[in-house]
């Protein structure tokens, strides 16, 4: 009875290797088949198409792109009054994208009940409130167009809406270049 219990014994301990040539074929692929898994892997991450030397990456334009900085100043000649637009004009280029359809509470051009409140405000709180912003709108002051010609485009809306303002008069520094 002892050399059959010694037999299952044994059968307990045992591997699938059985012999040495299973142990070498099992070593060879457990060092290979992880190395070719990490070479296959890091040929596939690196056949991204990258801009290499002496590619136009590097040209002198795209460089120059690159670097570029993120805003730029321009200057306008404040006192070119042959250039001011007029209110309607203002209106048609920048705010008629809102106060033509009423988008985002905007009152509409010529709609008296939407503007009257606002008018008795006055024009320098509805000029204040266009140049610097209010609720949903965006101040106006500093972009395309001088204040003058917010100023402008403001009279002529609010005019349209009932208001009898009269046209602001030039800056002095642009109605003396205008002369």
């Amino acid at each position: 009875m002892s050399a059959s219990h010694d037999h299952d014994h044994d059968d307990a301990h045992t591997g699938p290797i059985k012999t040495p040539k299973q142990l070498a074929w099992a070593v060879f692929f457990s060092f290979v088949v992880p190395v070719v898994v990490i070479i296959m892997l890091a040929n596939y991450v690196s056949t991204s198409t990258k801009p290499a030397a002496g590619t136009a990456a590097f040209d002198a334009q795209a460089v120059a792109e690159r670097i570029a900085p993120v805003g730029h100043v321009e200057v306008k000649d404040a006192n070119d009054a042959g250039a001011m637009k007029t209110g309607e004009q203002v209106f048609q280029a920048q705010c008629s994208a809102c106060h033509a359809t009423g988008a985002a509470g905007a009152p509409k051009l010529g709609d008296a009940a939407a503007w009257g409140p606002r008018v008795k405000a006055g024009l320098e709180a509805l000029v204040t409130s266009a140049l610097k912003g209010k609720g949903n709108m965006g101040p106006q002051g500093g972009g395309d167009f001088s204040d003058f010609e917010i100023s402008r485009a403001v009279v002529y809306m609010a005019n349209q809406g009932g208001a009898k303002f009269d046209e602001p008069k030039m800056p002095a520094a642009a109605a003396s270049a205008a002369q």
